[in-house]
């Protein structure tokens, strides 16, 4: 079984690193498509209808390629990782906050393992845990915000906080050497060098959000991922 799913290799850093064989990124995919299914039979009673959970699987890959695709389009990229992308965070954050937290966590973890199966190296198994589908998985907490007023730019600010949170702890447990020679403790540095390029993603798309006709747009977007116009349809009939 040894290096059935991972071999040892060197990066770019000629730092010591694991990178998935193809055995390894079908085990991955095989994960994703696990997590998307969970977050269908997740939903509560009255969603769990085959036009409600097809709507959501539609979604949720769309948002899930949106996502993909936009995080390749980087406006500015750090030099040792992480990058402020045009607004990938948000596609993510959207499926928590339409379909709830249980379905966004789901989702996020599923898109994190995506982004890691794109480049599939990595340091340790704990470090790539933390910094793929625990630290995308966080942004599903918009859901939890989905009924309160201005909850998408709350929900979405907290989804940035939670992923900040994980990469802050990946910074601090793994990367604290890179710290020597900056002046800096390895948790500032940690906070100031991932802080920087989410809080400038996070800023850039919560301006977006509050204009109104962003917010009318997604508002509409919102009533088709949860089929709310066909149900007032149905009620009248």
């Amino acid at each position: 079984m040894k290096n059935f799913f991972a071999f040892p290799t060197v990066n770019s850093w000629e730092e010591d690193v694991f990178r998935l064989t193809t055995q390894g990124i079908i085990a991955a995919v095989v994960l994703m498509a696990a997590l998307i299914a969970l977050a269908l039979l997740l939903q509560p009673k009255e969603r769990k209808t085959k036009r409600y959970a097809a709507k959501q699987l539609v979604f949720s890959a769309m948002a899930m390629a949106l996502a993909i695709v936009t995080s390749m389009i980087k406006l500015f990229e750090m030099p040792l990782g992480g990058s402020v992308t045009l607004l990938s965070m948000l596609f993510i954050v959207l499926i928590g906050f339409w379909y709830g937290p249980k379905a966004g966590i789901i989702t996020g973890f599923a898109y994190g393992l995506l982004q890691f199966v794109l480049d599939p190296v990595f340091y340790s198994l704990p470090q790539m845990i933390v910094d793929y589908p625990l630290a995308f998985g966080a942004l599903g907490l918009s859901g939890f915000f989905s009924g309160k007023k201005y909850g998408l730019q709350i929900g979405y600010a907290v989804g940035v906080l939670g992923r900040l949170a994980f990469a802050f702890l990946s910074g601090l447990l793994f990367f604290a050497s890179y710290a020597e020679g900056t002046g800096m403790s390895a948790p500032v540095y940690s906070l100031v060098y991932n802080g920087s390029y989410l809080g400038m993603e996070g800023g850039i798309t919560l301006v977006l959000l509050c204009m109104p006709a962003v917010s009318k747009g997604l508002a509409s977007v919102r009533r088709m991922a949860l089929d709310e116009q066909g149900s007032r349809a149905a009620a009248r009939r």
